[in-house]
């Protein structure tokens, strides 16, 4: 596995507990909104693997900007985009002529549930988001014939490092944001990678230009909940 980030040290953690594992794994740096650095970096992982078989693409921008759109700077704005969507565009770019040598070619897009419902004072993160699940559906139709398909995935919020230092403490941030929720929760890491091991795997073979929405029910909950269920994990 290739492991591709702008910060390397980032990327080296990640590869070497994939290592650890038992698996065989380099970390590359990248600026995924510079096409001379996107190229360099598939053409190091063809050299190291000397084939693509699924390419991932999750990077986005942080910290993510925020405010209305009297608020926000084009220059904010334009970076929410290169990374988000003009990201994932580059790696596909340059990606796909190795993907279309595969048995079978997977391309998952990391979207967001704010790509499907807007909320306030995030325009750049949503637009970018949504543009992405819109790009994946177009990259599904144009590469078909290769036998490649193309998914999003959108995950709803989810209890990371970030969420946590954004709230102060992990059960801050499911005390402020966890009723917005069917589940009751917020999501976990392993259930976003349970999502996307099942997008790269032959169980989703008949899944194409589709958007998998992994947010707890956020997106269809127009309110509050309050969890009565026996043992929930809250």
């Amino acid at each position: 596995m290739a492991v591709l980030d702008l910060n390397v040290a980032s990327a080296k953690r990640v590869a070497a507990r994939i290592v650890r594992a038992g698996g065989r794994a380099i970390a590359i740096q990248v600026d995924v909104s510079d096409p001379d650095s996107v190229k360099a970096a598939i053409g190091i992982a063809i050299a190291e693997f000397r084939r693509i078989d699924i390419l991932v693409n999750g990077a986005a921008l942080r910290p993510s900007p925020r405010g209305t759109v009297l608020d926000q700077s084009i220059h904010d704005w334009r970076m929410a985009f290169a990374v988000n969507l003009t990201g994932p565009f580059l790696m596909c770019k340059f990606a796909i002529p190795h993907l279309r040598k595969s048995k079978r070619p997977v391309i998952i897009n990391i979207a967001s549930q704010l790509g499907q419902r807007g909320i306030a004072g995030r325009s750049a993160y949503g637009s970018s988001k949504a543009a992405l699940i819109q790009m994946t559906r177009s990259l599904a139709i144009d590469f078909a014939s290769d036998g490649i398909r193309a998914n999003s995935l959108s995950p709803g919020a989810t209890l990371t490092k970030n969420m946590v230092g954004t709230y102060g403490s992990a059960q801050a941030a499911e005390q402020r944001l966890g009723s917005l929720h069917l589940t009751g929760r917020l999501g976990r890491p392993r259930d976003i990678a349970a999502g996307a091991v099942f997008l790269a795997s032959d169980e989703s073979r008949f899944m194409n230009a589709a958007d998998l929405l992994l947010d707890g029910g956020y997106v269809s909950f127009k309110g509050r909940v309050t969890i009565e269920r026996s043992g929930a994990n809250v």
